[in-house]
């Protein structure tokens, strides 16, 4: 079939990166062809059913922040909503929730439906370039379409293969074919490429579960969307349950360990070292007699449950012989055996922060393509390099997010500068100012910067407006001082009259401990829902605990600033630098940081090699 084939972007790919990417385009009033080899497909939630988790719940709430769709689709679609690591600092509590795929895959393509976006179903198999411009693409059918600016959200389907034991399967999904001949393509154009693996559990029928030998595991009874527009928030609580592997499990999948697929060899991809299979837990972890299994149903009413805990690549009997020596799972029957995907990626060092590539004018990546590993990291990516994509068509300079704005910007950033070696999946941990990234406090770190950009909705925005003028009405209130005689918590013992907010700063009080006259925001008609009441008087209470390694923070932040952002010309040579190493001459060519603080990340670059960069960058 013939398309009208000019267009401002093309999106190769349906998946949560090309969706939001195509979604924020169309936003942005720019003409969008989203090219996918099944339209069904759009929006599928290939693994599990959940979005959100630690820091990815982060990650869905900037994604929210920056105009960005994820966040709705999980509060409509979502049936049991939990914060977790809420026994630690606020800093790292992370919104998570259980989502109906059904639905939610549902909702993608609704929206998708409702925007100006041409959706082509094919396979994009080349990319037209011009003077290392970008000027379109050419379908398998032979159809060529055009457009500036090419974003490629190809996920696993590149050169896609699923292992199940010594089986092999042509897959970029289970049932969904790969996509072959655009890695070529890339590699041709000088592009490096490399083979990762992730894998999937299998999906048990509910029927043949003991339910009564499992442990029911319930959501928040007061949840927390991710959407600063949802309101009258009021989800289900459905449960997921648990069960222990046991020593019989263990033994049954070292003794088949030869059949797996990773431990056999054939496959050659690294896998995700923070996510292992259940034969990586087994092995690495042989002191622990039990692991955690996670039963959780794929959507509504659903037969079709999932066995989270259970990756895996063994052959389909040996998965059913481990499970059926759990009690609950004794009649244990699979709707879809576990397996493992290999596929190409592109080493993320090829683009720039913007995610545009260093070489090709107007083509980006967004997504596994780029080595990462999760719905939230692909639909994060996705979101900046359809932003980024219409900068460029509108030649403004591009949206880039800093460490200290954003856990998207730990991401990039961590991409960009360091070696991608396995699936890059967003920890807490990763990002050295997690104290200002809290997920309560979004909306003050990303507002101005989403405004001026113009991506976020009239609505949006004024629950925004509406939830920063009550945090600054908190933090006014605070400074009045309180009597002993007001506090009625035996915890508490003043010997004489303190601001609220120095009482704040002690650990074992909470702004929730405070008389009446400090919470009188919690009460009454107040313009925000129930549940963003609650939080921003929970952020106005960490930002107080937190205020010393805050200032901190924002003082080693003013410090880096003067050489962080110091550029780095993009033709500065590398090899003819005296004094570098062999290693950081490979690394910086390879790399071609856009500037020092960039340089300083990648990783085996020593300090003294920043100091001959940039002694060599004075003297040019």
């Amino acid at each position: 079939m013939k398309h009208n084939n000019h267009f401002d972007i093309i999106v190769v790919g349906g998946g949560h990166a090309g969706a939001e990417a195509a979604l924020i385009c169309s936003k942005l009033s720019t003409r969008v062809a989203l090219v996918t080899m099944s339209a069904r497909a759009i929006g599928r939630m290939s693994c599990n059913p959940a979005i959100g988790g630690l820091a990815k719940g982060q990650m869905v709430r900037e994604i929210d922040m920056l105009g960005g769709s994820m966040g709705e689709f999980a509060d409509r679609s979502g049936i049991q909503f939990k914060v977790l690591n809420k026994t630690k600092g606020m800093s790292v509590w992370s919104p998570r929730a259980q989502v109906d795929k059904r639905s939610y895959e549902l909702l993608v393509r609704e929206k998708i439906a409702t925007h100006p976006i041409k959706v082509i179903e094919g396979e994009v198999v080349d990319l037209i370039i011009k003077r290392s411009v970008i000027i379109g693409a050419v379908l398998r059918c032979g159809e060529k379409i055009k457009a500036p600016a090419v974003i490629v959200t190809c996920g696993t389907f590149l050169s896609g293969v699923i292992h199940i034991g010594e089986r092999k399967v042509l897959a970029g999904r289970m049932g969904e074919g790969p996509s072959s001949g655009l890695t070529e393509v890339l590699t041709n154009m000088g592009f490096r490429c490399g083979r990762l693996k992730t894998g999937t559990p299998p999906r048990a029928s509910s029927h043949s579960i003991d339910w009564k030998k499992t442990s029911e595991a319930f959501g928040d009874k007061n949840p927390v969307p991710f959407s600063y527009s949802t309101n009258n928030f009021n989800p289900k609580n459905i449960p997921c349950h648990t069960v222990q592997t046991g020593l019989e499990c263990h033994d049954i999948i070292k003794n088949n360990l030869e059949k797996s697929a990773m431990f056999s060899g054939d496959i050659m991809g690294v896998g995700p070292r923070y996510c292992p299979s259940v034969e990586d837990k087994i092995h690495r972890f042989s002191h622990n007699n039990s692991h955690t299994l996670f039963l959780e149903p794929e959507w509504l009413g659903s037969d079709q449950i999932y066995i989270n805990g259970f990756s895996t690549s063994l052959p389909e009997s040996v998965q059913l012989e481990a499970l059926r020596a759990i009690p609950a799972l004794k009649n244990i029957e699979l709707l879809r055996p576990g397996y493992a995907i290999e596929y190409d990626y592109f080493h993320p060092a090829q683009l720039k922060s913007s995610l545009e590539s260093k070489e090709i004018r107007g083509l980006f990546f967004a997504g596994q393509i780029n080595g990462t590993s999760g719905y939230e990291e692909a639909a994060a990516q996705g979101l900046l390099s359809g932003i980024n994509a219409v900068s460029y068509l509108k030649e403004n300079d591009p949206v880039i997010l800093s460490r200290n704005q954003a856990y998207i910007g730990v991401m990039i950033d961590d991409l960009i500068t360091k070696d991608t070696f396995e699936p890059y999946r967003m920890f807490t941990s990763r990002a050295e100012y997690r104290l200002m990234l809290r997920f309560s406090n979004t909306e003050e770190r990303l507002y101005e910067l989403s405004k001026s950009a113009g991506l976020l909705t009239s609505k949006r925005k004024m629950c925004i407006d509406v939830r920063i003028q009550k945090k600054k009405n908190i933090r006014r209130s605070l400074t009045a001082s309180l009597s002993p005689e007001e506090i009625n918590n035996p915890k508490i013992k003043l010997k004489q009259g303190v601001p609220a907010k120095t009482l704040l700063k002690r650990p074992d009080v909470s702004i929730f401990d405070l008389p009446k006259r400090f919470l009188k925001e919690l009460n009454g008609n107040s313009q925000l829902s129930s549940w963003g009441t609650r939080e921003v008087f929970q952020d106005v209470d960490a930002e107080i605990k937190y205020s010393g390694y805050l200032d901190r923070h924002l003082k080693e932040i003013e410090a880096l600033k003067n050489n962080e952002l110091k550029k780095i010309p993009t033709d500065v040579s590398y090899v003819s630098m005296v004094g570098l190493s062999s290693e950081a001459k490979d690394k910086l060519s390879f790399v071609r940081p856009e500037n020092i603080g960039q340089a300083m990340r990648i990783s085996g670059i020593s300090t003294a090699d920043i100091s001959v960069v940039m002694i060599n960058l004075r003297r040019k």
